[in-house]
């Protein structure tokens, strides 16, 4: 005897009914996949707060023993823009920025964990809206807790 259900209608039953003790699992494989994508972020997010600190380390030194100025600076941005087209990040202002977050927290070596925790935008920000190292101390942690 032929059933009186269309053939879709069957399918797609049994296609609900099979999945759902999978839902389980499945979610936990979208969890595993977020966790890792949030870590492989926090990685990428730590590698360049070090390598800006890192350039702004060496533009500081070459101020103080090479005599760098605008216009020294003003090159090495071009020159990286030239080497790496379509890097951004590397302008003759934010390359200013790197010098002078390496310069404001280079004598603090206890906060460099909370300035690897924030992005470079919050780390700025941070900079630019506090005088004192305690106020800056005080964002910092403020920021890392509450994201």
């Amino acid at each position: 005897m032929k059933s009186s259900k269309p053939k879709g209608e069957t399918h797609q039953r049994t296609a609900a009914i099979s999945s759902e003790p999978n839902e389980q699992a499945f979610a936990e494989v979208v969890v595993m996949i977020q966790f890792a994508r949030q870590k492989a972020l926090a990685s990428v997010n730590i590698a360049l707060i070090d390598l800006y600190c890192q350039v702004g380390e060496v533009i500081s030194r070459r101020i103080t023993t090479n005599g760098w100025g605008k216009g020294t600076v003003g090159a090495l941005a071009s020159y990286i823009q030239a080497r790496n087209p379509g890097v951004k990040g590397f302008s003759q202002q934010n390359l200013w920025r790197m010098r002078q977050f390496f310069e404001t927290y280079r004598d603090y070596p206890k906060l460099s964990t909370l300035l690897r925790e924030l992005p470079w935008s919050s780390n700025l920000h941070i900079i630019s809206k506090t005088k004192r190292p305690e106020e800056r101390e005080f964002y910092l942690r403020m920021a890392t807790q509450h994201r």
